[in-house]
């Protein structure tokens, strides 16, 4: 591993000019590493970040990547570039790479920088230097590892676990109220304790406009004054507003953060550490969230960038023909499956051209007149502008959400294919079902990170997990585990209620060509209707019940409802 040679870096720095005169936007200071096979294949197990903590599982995987390179040494990541969000940004290339295709990589990282630096869900990691954080991370685990042995092993297990059920939108909310803090007096008050003496309205107005004449009147003594007139009629006031200030603190995001703050096992003096561990869990889980939830738009604003930047950059000449190739193989549409590269490109091409010709106003969506529709062009000019708002505001969800219609689909000739199975010819066949924008839309944000939706509560020392219905089950081989570690850091029972499919086969009449003549063949179609479940974890035991109450059934009556 070595910090890329002076030339090498005197060519990128000349990209970062060029990017920015394009609009880009991103910290002055790089850092750029080459890496041999060998050693690509030893970080992709840690992530890319090199001080990552040290866990088994990466250990295993990365003995499985040793294994493979030994058997197959020919190997080669020509194409490879991973970029790392961090302070300075970190991108990796391989050694084996010429300067030109290095050239074309690197406006496709800075591309990754500007995305990382200024896309609104990556606010949290803004100011933070993960690497750095990482490192920290490390040694504390590796201390608390030479102190608690396998223990700390089990902890890790068991958080990784549920670590994709960090609240991320309501960390990303509260980074946004920079002073999280209780209520003032007043507003315990008013809010709080004047709320629960059921008083008439009019009488809580007079509360309220003899607090402002007070403050009026003396802006340094009046609200003293006022408290020192309501603690006479209220005794218990001061005392109940300071057990307040005690005890308030924000409330948990997530279910990890929950049983972090509430589980009795964990909050003993002597299992204090296990929480140091879980955070360290959560937090990591918390920096990649983004880039999961962003995964079709950052690798599409990349391929959209390095695709006009080097075209324009004298490093192209005499590389003409490798660079087509090269881009095809990272941006050609499939056939079968999702590349996010290639729909995100075009997704991004295609918000240009619609913004340029005013396509995206209100006046457009309203046209009902196909010819009117096709000569329709404002030409405003607003295209690039456009294309920097969506970078900025949305992520993938938005993304193919809002822009992804039946004009582009007709466009590039999507559509959703199935297969089925051919009992004649022994095979499976693949066909085209669907043609319309919903439809591919439909498949593609079936395609998007979504982990369940999982709240918690203590119900009188029993941890409850709902898992709020969203049209998906749990993976049924992974509950019983994850449960026995969720009981385990809650040092008690613990209940999860879920939903689960229960099949039923009705047969249906087709017809067939069987022996060059039609036929009639049964095929049978299942129909599935959702189950409410509830798991209870006690003792390393795991059981489960069903459950026919009518919040169950109202919860997939409504989930499906909302659906139609």
């Amino acid at each position: 591993m070595n910090i890329i040679d002076q030339h090498a870096k005197k060519l990128m720095e000349r990209c970062k000019d060029r990017a920015r005169e394009s609009g880009l936007r991103f910290s002055d200071e790089t850092l750029e590493i080459i890496l041999k096979n060998e050693e690509i294949v030893r970080l992709e197990a840690k992530g890319f970040i090199p001080t990552m903590y040290d866990y088994w599982v990466d250990e295993v995987r990365t003995l499985q990547g040793i294994g493979a390179y030994e058997i197959f040494p020919r190997r080669t990541y020509g194409m490879f570039e991973i970029v790392t969000n961090a302070r300075p940004p970190i991108s990796y290339y391989n050694v084996n790479n010429p300067d030109w295709l290095n050239v074309m990589i690197f406006y496709h990282v800075l591309a990754h920088i500007d995305f990382f630096q200024n896309n609104a869900m990556f606010r949290n990691t803004w100011r933070d230097d993960f690497a750095g954080q990482a490192l920290a991370d490390k040694r504390t685990i590796a201390k608390l590892r030479r102190e608690h042995g396998r223990w700390l092993e089990y902890t890790i297990e068991f958080a990784r676990a549920i670590d994709n059920l960090v609240g991320f939108h309501a960390e990303l909310a509260k980074s946004m109220d920079r002073t999280p803090e209780p209520l003032p007096k007043a507003g315990f008050y008013f809010d709080v304790f004047i709320q629960g003496k059921d008083l008439p309205q009019s009488e809580f107005f007079r509360e309220m406009e003899l607090y402002n004449r007070f403050v009026s009147e003396d802006s340094e003594q009046g609200e003293q004054r006022f408290f020192a007139l309501k603690q006479a009629k209220y005794p218990e006031l001061g005392a109940l507003y300071e057990r307040y200030r005690k005890e308030w603190k924000q409330s948990p995001s997530d279910a990890i953060e929950f049983i972090m703050q509430n589980s009795p096992f964990l909050n003993k003096a002597e299992n204090e550490w296990m929480k140091q561990v879980i955070e360290i869990v959560r937090r990591t889980s918390l920096y990649f969230q983004p880039q999961i939830k962003t995964k079709i738009m950052n690798e599409g604003w990349a391929s959209y960038w390095h695709e006009q930047l080097f075209m324009q950059n004298e490093r192209i000449s005499g590389h003409e023909v490798q660079f087509a190739v090269n881009n095809a193989q990272i941006t050609a549409l499939n056939r079968l499956g999702l590349n996010p590269y290639a729909v995100g490109l075009r997704l991004f091409q295609y918000i240009e051209e619609q913004a340029d010709q005013g396509r995206l106003s209100h006046e457009f969506k309203r046209l009902r007149d196909i010819t009117a529709r096709d000569k329709y062009d404002q030409n405003t000019g607003n295209g690039k502008q456009s294309v920097f708002d969506v970078r900025e505001q949305m992520d993938d969800f938005l993304f193919i959400h809002l822009f992804l219609d039946q004009d582009f689909v007709d466009r590039h000739k999507l559509f959703v294919s199935e297969r089925r199975f051919n009992p004649i010819a022994k095979r499976w066949e693949y066909y085209v079902k669907s043609r319309k924008a919903e439809d591919y839309k439909r498949m593609v944000t079936a395609t998007l990170y979504h982990p369940p939706s999982v709240t918690a509560e203590d119900s009188n020392g029993t941890l409850s997990l709902h898992h709020h219905f969203e049209g998906q089950r749990l993976v049924p081989e992974y509950i019983q585990s994850t449960m026995v570690g969720i009981a385990h850091l809650w040092g008690g029972t613990v209940t999860l209620r879920t939903y689960e499919p229960t099949v039923t086969t009705q047969p249906s009449v087709e017809m067939a060509i069987v022996a060059g003549a039609p036929r009639v063949v049964r095929v049978e179609n299942p129909q599935a209707t959702w189950q409410a479940v509830r798991y209870t974890a006690n003792d390393k035991k795991v059981t489960k019940e069903a459950l026919t109450g009518e919040r169950e059934l109202a919860e997939v009556a409504a989930w499906f409802s909302e659906k139609r």
